[in-house]
């Protein structure tokens, strides 16, 4: 980092969850960084952004948190791994920043969405946190592979009115070598957002040559469809907008010669959710 920049001097707000941010809360104990996510008044956010229309209905605010046990090889932020690269930001202040877009929320028909990195790394944060923009008449969206759904308690997701759930694929040793954890525990949470009729948003990133084949959307569509509370599924296409992170953070990127999907591509896999009764854009 810049000698020059202290993680004080960054701005919450950035333009775009792009933007490369590190070490912003370096100088916290692991201590104290550990006892901050046990009781959620202090949260780990790499940034707010603005303006979003794809993570969720109407026009969001979308809070970006720091911290994420899964390594997918086609990550666009792996800054958001590391919990150190956010900034430790108390809850009354993430607070205040919501609520300065609480009206224009309301009248564009909008909302507050929570992603990451993987957001119920810091649960107890992301509850105290939805509470206070229900409380304030925000719309509330949870982004989330749902691996760590079980932290999680029913009055918890209550104050979710939304879930924008990632499911990456289907067959389990593909999923473990994708994003290094068992896909289980993601499809788990999702059969109990099915039983309390949750709200649910599929989210499926299309990889060629690694997601895009037909077993393999086509389980995913039939796993969706079944579930009964799905409203719709994005199909997100892979891109190469985050290579430049991997490279500045010192990884190791297989995926430097993948193309993006074709538009045709993305229409064919959006026609395999929509033979399954399921809104797929």
């Amino acid at each position: 980092m810049n000698p020059e920049v202290t993680p004080e001097s960054y701005p919450i707000e950035a333009k775009s969850p792009f933007e490369l941010r590190v070490n912003q809360s370096g100088d916290m104990s692991e201590a104290d960084a550990k006892q901050a996510e046990k009781n959620g008044d202090i949260g780990f956010l790499h940034s707010f952004t603005t303006g979003s229309t794809v993570d969720g209905p109407g026009v969001r605010v979308v809070a970006w948190t720091a911290g994420c046990h899964w390594r997918c090889v086609y990550c666009h932020n792996p800054d958001t791994w590391a919990r150190i690269n956010g900034r430790a930001v108390p809850l009354e202040r993430a607070v205040e920043v919501l609520g300065q877009y609480r009206a224009g929320l309301k009248l564009m028909s909008g909302g507050f969405t929570l992603s990451g990195g993987e957001p119920l790394i810091q649960d107890r944060f992301a509850v105290k946190l939805f509470k206070a923009a229900k409380e304030m008449g925000i719309h509330t969206a949870l982004d989330t592979n749902g691996h760590l759904g079980t932290r999680l308690s029913d009055d918890d997701l209550d104050e979710i009115d939304l879930v924008l759930l990632d499911l990456k694929t289907w067959d389990p040793e593909r999923h473990l070598n994708l994003t290094a954890k068992e896909v289980g525990p993601s499809l788990d949470f999702a059969r109990r957002l099915a039983d309390r009729r949750k709200p649910v948003w599929v989210r499926f990133v299309l990889v060629p040559g690694l997601t895009d084949d037909l077993e393999n959307v086509a389980a995913i569509a039939r796993f969706a469809a079944g579930l009964g509370n799905v409203e719709r599924v994005d199909v997100l296409p892979f891109h190469q907008m985050g290579k430049y992170k991997w490279h500045k953070l010192g990884l190791d990127y297989k995926l430097e010669d993948t193309p993006p999907p074709s538009p045709e591509r993305i229409q064919w896999a959006c026609g395999v959710f929509r033979a399954e009764g399921l809104q797929a854009f």
